[in-house]
């Protein structure tokens, strides 16, 4: 932390000691603000000396950090039509690279086509605090998108550079425990959303002695966790998530449980969103504990089933089928659906198909199970009445599901799902899927 102190002190220096290059274009610039940011902008990519560079970055951070949300949209606008590549530039390039196809014409041509807005970002990046004001910037960005789908661009280059930026070379992973500093726990409890932590006494119990956390930090946010996952030391793979949430649970010892349970991944940083962290994350965590616990003999996860219930009332295939299986979900208690084993025997099926074989354009519908399956873990069982809680019921319809991580098979299960679409599930599930109604489609499509 010293030398970080140092480093963010040198930097605010040298933008205080450029501060006086910049004052006369300040005084200069157009009074609607989107309009004087990207004044800003245009004047930091033109300029050459670090000084005036740092303090322009710095003061283009701080003036975009005053915007109202119309201010904002008005920025967003002049990157997207001032900042982008020049078509002619391209074209001649492309030409010239056609007629003579070297080194550097081609590095020419790569030159053309990269948007200005990346060597802008660059450049933002210098200021203090520069990654984090440009995460979150394309955190409001990618929540006006949908209004303005030209902006896209704008997202295609902070991703491109966000995907340098984060690669995994640059992360840390840290065990988060009771420990850990206070601001970093408080965000966990903030950033929680699957399993929602009802204040310290429950966190502390999410961080007993039987209870790992570890999370994924970048140097350039060593405050912020970018992901993490909470993990149970249990005896037998869990089925239900009541148990390991139970803060009057017994605690056990870690070196009686033979096997870890993943079960809530948090992805923290909105302005993050693509950059894939979860696959290592796994990976990593499992290594760690398999070195620290050689008793532990399976990982597994216990994951909701986010799109089942949305699949189920609005696919075309189940018709009215889904209508009255939810209405019967609905009407009965949940303390009650454990012992409906007519119910189940009936969401069951449904559940195993819409995991196996329910795909929209070639690829699977549940992002969980996308995610766990290209991770190289097998589908292994289905559970019903797993999460009673209103979420667990509202979106998953109660179920939950436990995928498995072999280490010593999950390339090869990564490369069926990937390179064949093949979901590696075990005899349990594959029974499941057969007694799935019979008049559904082999593939259930669902545009």
């Amino acid at each position: 932390m010293a030398n970080e102190s140092f480093f963010q002190q040198l930097f605010s220096s040298i933008a205080d000691g450029g501060r006086v290059l910049i004052d006369q274009h300040l005084r200069g610039l157009a009074r609607q603000p989107g309009r004087a940011v990207a004044d800003l902008c245009h004047a930091l990519i033109s300029q050459r000396g670090e000084a005036s560079g740092a303090a322009l970055a710095r003061e283009v951070l701080l003036a975009y950090g005053e915007l109202d949300a119309a201010g904002r949209t008005a920025f967003f606008q002049h990157l997207a039509d001032e900042f982008h590549p020049e078509p002619d530039a391209i074209a001649r390039a492309a030409d010239a690279y056609r007629q003579e196809p070297s080194t550097a014409r081609l590095v020419a041509l790569a030159r053309a086509v990269e948007a200005p807005r990346q060597e802008l970002f660059r450049r933002l990046n210098m200021a203090p605090g520069g990654t984090a004001a440009l995460v979150a910037m394309r955190q409001v960005l990618l929540q006006q998108i949908p209004e303005h789908p030209a902006w896209r661009a704008i997202d295609a280059d902070l991703l491109h550079l966000f995907r340098s930026w984060f690669n995994r070379g640059f992360l840390a992973l840290e065990r988060i425990d009771w420990r850990t500093p206070a601001v970093v726990l408080e965000k966990l409890i903030h950033y929680e959303t699957v399993h929602a932590i009802d204040g310290w006494d429950d966190l502390r119990r999410r961080l007993a002695q039987d209870r790992r956390c570890f999370a994924f930090f970048h140097p350039a946010l060593p405050d912020e966790p970018l992901i993490f996952v909470e993990v149970a030391l249990v005896r037998g793979i869990a089925e239900r998530v009541g148990p390991l949430l139970d803060r009057a649970a017994e605690i056990i010892d870690p070196a009686e449980a033979d096997t870890a349970i993943f079960y809530s991944i948090n992805h923290c940083q909105v302005g993050l969103s693509g950059i894939s962290f979860g696959n290592f994350l796994i990976k990593q965590v499992a290594a760690e504990l398999q070195a620290e616990l050689p008793n532990l003999r399976a990982f597994a996860t216990l994951s909701p089933v986010p799109g089942f219930r949305g699949w189920l009332a609005t696919s075309p295939a189940l018709k009215g089928v889904a209508s009255e299986l939810l209405r019967n979900l609905d009407d009965g208690a949940p303390a009650d659906l454990p012992d409906d084993q007519e119910l189940a025997g009936r969401l069951l099926p449904l559940c195993a198909a819409y995991l196996v074989r329910a795909r929209r354009n070639g690829q699977l519908l549940d992002p969980v199970a996308r995610f766990h399956l290209r991770n190289g873990a097998r589908l292994e069982r289905i559970n019903w009445a797993a999460d009673l809680s209103p979420q667990g019921l509202a979106s998953s319809a109660g179920i939950m599901v436990n995928y498995v991580y072999r280490l010593d098979q999950v390339e090869r299960n990564h490369e069926d799902f990937v390179n064949r679409g093949r979901v590696v599930s075990s005899r349990r599930v594959d029974a499941l899927v057969r007694a799935a109604p019979a008049d559904l489609p082999a593939i259930l499509e669902d545009a």
